[in-house]
């Protein structure tokens, strides 16, 4: 039995979760199912409306040059991870410099999708998953004391209690890790529309509205369905409600407490 483990509210300790390597791995499959349905051509993709590829079992975000968007860029500080952990690069990507997405458009990046150097790319994603998925659970737990005390005053425990309630079970780690790498850790202030974030702080700070007869995993399931509908809503661009939406509500559909691999 895997036990999950998380820094007492009564110390000064920041909270951390404690998966098991069999866990990271149950963890990292879900994350790639989330996002690439398990497809190894989805590990280097460019999705429609967005200006920006994604990449890897997380489909982190990997900027061209000149482009500047609201969304944290994550495959950098990725990459950058991969390399503290001894993994071999393609040369082509170590050369990078700066180290911007090589492709300035959709288009472009269509146009060779199946070249030899994205494949290249697309193996040694293929290769890492561990170290993916080992950088998504480094990235959620050292978020969390953060968004603890960016909390309103007042609220630092009931939140510190939210999150140790959820990292009890598997699943309400795996949906932690899952909601910042999906949508972030809520504490840019950039990450924003009309004000509104839509980040992990933003999701455990609206579980109060849901809480009340029910699991702390499917008040933080609901929570974060208020938060995905608050931010289409509050978007610009229409796809977001069109057609987002229903896959980000899909996507937590995963959130369960379900033990099954």
């Amino acid at each position: 039995m895997t036990v999950f483990l998380f820094a007492c509210a009564e110390t000064a300790s920041s909270p951390q979760l404690h998966l098991g390597d069999a866990d990271l791995d149950w963890v990292g499959r879900k994350i790639f199912q989330n996002e690439c349905a398990g497809k190894r051509e989805c590990l280097v993709t460019w999705n429609q409306g967005e200006a920006f590829p994604s990449l890897g079992i997380g489909h982190f975000i990997w900027y061209p040059a000149g482009v500047e968007e609201k969304f944290k860029e994550s495959f950098p500080l990725l990459f950058q991870y991969m390399l503290t952990q001894g993994v071999v690069a393609p040369s082509w990507i170590l050369e990078l410099d700066p180290f911007d997405a090589p492709w300035p458009s959709r288009q472009a990046f269509l146009a060779v999708q199946n070249s030899p150097q994205v494949e290249e790319l697309r193996s040694f994603l293929e290769r890492t998953k561990a170290q993916q998925v080992a950088f998504m659970f480094q990235r959620a737990s050292s978020s969390l004391e953060a968004i603890i005390e960016s909390a309103p005053v007042g609220s630092h425990e009931t939140i510190r209690l939210r999150v140790m309630r959820l990292s009890e079970t598997r699943g309400g780690a795996y949906a932690l890790i899952d909601y910042v790498n999906f949508k972030g850790d809520g504490l840019s202030e950039s990450e924003r529309y009309k004000g509104e974030g839509w980040g992990l702080k933003q999701v455990l700070e609206e579980m109060d509205r849901f809480e009340q007869g029910r699991t702390s995993l499917l008040a933080f399931r609901m929570a974060a369905i208020f938060v995905l509908e608050r931010r289409a809503h509050n978007a610009a661009n229409p796809i977001e409600k069109e057609k987002w939406l229903p896959g980000w509500k899909n996507r937590l559909t995963t959130y369960t407490d379900s033990e099954a691999l």
